[in-house]
């Protein structure tokens, strides 16, 4: 499988593009179509979800966002 991208966008959705598949908690995929490119609500007012449908632009959602890096996971301990 090639790579997927996801973009965080300002005041907005996630995009997610390329190869990839959406499954629900059960492993069950979410039906995309065919589309290499969806966008999933981050607002959480969409009457589509996981799936935008542009509500934050007039419920008022606001989130800008500038790429960090995480510090390293901390190691499992030994069993």
């Amino acid at each position: 499988m090639a790579g997927a991208k996801l973009t965080v966008m300002n005041n907005g959705a996630l995009r997610v593009e390329g190869d990839f598949e959406l499954v629900d908690q059960d492993g069950k995929p979410f039906g995309l179509a065919g589309r290499m490119r969806i966008a999933l609500c981050r607002c959480g007012q969409s009457a589509k979800k996981p799936f935008c449908d542009s509500t934050h632009k007039t419920c008022g959602f606001q989130s800008v966002l500038v790429a960090i890096d995480l510090e390293p996971p901390v190691p499992k301990p030994a069993s």
